[in-house]
């Protein structure tokens, strides 16, 4: 079954749980896709485990566009979500329905995402109007980490969590077809998506949501500059990996890979012995291609 803003909405409605994980590439994709996973977020978030910025500020449309025709390019029935960068929609709508198409005709998005609550609603309301389905998010926003003074769980107080259920109506009203609540305490995740039509994605959010997401490289082990509370490991893929590479570097430096399995045969031997006479002594003389050598082609 195609996964859709339609088909959220309705497994939300039938209780069905929501699987989403990041990704940024086309491979990857293609593996998620099988394994079943109903949406993939090309996330800001590449700044950090693809182009390793300290935080998603400087990622650019050209990026996100980039990355998210990779991944759309490896999916077929996956719902594919790209979200917009720093700065490419808080100016104007105008700005925002600009962009927002670009990540659909360029970056082949099925839907959009983008950051904050009240005060992007007039943005999410054009682009839904214009027939893009946004996903927004709330909580831990991280392109605004300098204003939130770093990684910090939000919605611990009464007002901090009154202003979340209110941001939360508030796309919910203006047109979001989901909503991502990252980093705030469990129950007031599960009131939140219980207060909703809308489904809602978890992150750092508790059992209590109607979906789940985490960055790949995190639940794979792959990503170890910073590991949040909230991320498990589902493989430790990134030491495999090391594994894979050291044993790769050994093999090469001992000259037993390639072997002769992984090599090519030529069709007639002798064409080396033919090819022998064409050797240039001068070159010959100085470089790997010496007497003993010449006697074994003979």
């Amino acid at each position: 079954m195609k996964n859709t803003a339609v088909t959220f909405q309705e497994m939300k409605a039938n209780g069905e749980k929501i699987s989403m994980l990041t990704c940024y590439d086309y491979s990857t994709a293609k593996l998620m896709e099988a394994a079943g996973i109903n949406a993939v977020l090309v996330g800001d978030s590449l700044g950090n485990t693809m182009l390793g910025y300290p935080d998603t500020l400087s990622v650019t449309m050209e990026d996100m566009i980039t990355y998210g025709g990779a991944v759309a390019r490896g999916c077929h029935d996956t719902l594919v979500v790209l979200d917009m960068p720093f700065m490419s929609y808080q100016v104007s709508i105008e700005q925002a329905l600009t962009n927002a198409g670009r990540l659909m005709k360029e970056g082949r998005g099925g839907a959009v995402k983008l950051e904050g609550g009240a005060s992007v609603c007039p943005q999410i309301k054009a682009m839904t109007e214009a027939g893009i389905p946004v996903m927004a998010h709330l909580g831990l926003t991280p392109q605004s980490i300098n204003t939130l003074g770093g990684n910090k769980v939000q919605g611990k107080t009464e007002d901090a969590a009154k202003k979340l259920l209110e941001d939360a109506y508030a796309i919910q009203d203006a047109g979001a077809f989901s909503v991502v609540l990252e980093c705030i305490p469990a129950p007031l995740a599960e009131f939140i998506t219980k207060a909703l039509r809308i489904p809602t994605i978890g992150i750092g959010g508790g059992n209590g949501c109607d979906g789940q997401i985490l960055v790949y490289q995190d639940m794979l082990g792959m990503f170890t500059d910073f590991v949040p509370k909230f991320v498990k490991q589902f493989g430790n893929i990134g030491e495999m990996m090391t594994k894979a590479f050291q044993d790769y570097d050994a093999e090469v430096k001992a000259t037993t890979f390639p072997d002769e399995e992984h090599s090519f045969k030529l069709k007639d031997p002798e064409i080396l012995q033919h090819l022998a006479k064409e050797l240039r002594p001068e070159e010959a003389a100085g470089g790997e291609v010496d007497a003993e050598y010449l006697a074994k082609l003979y």
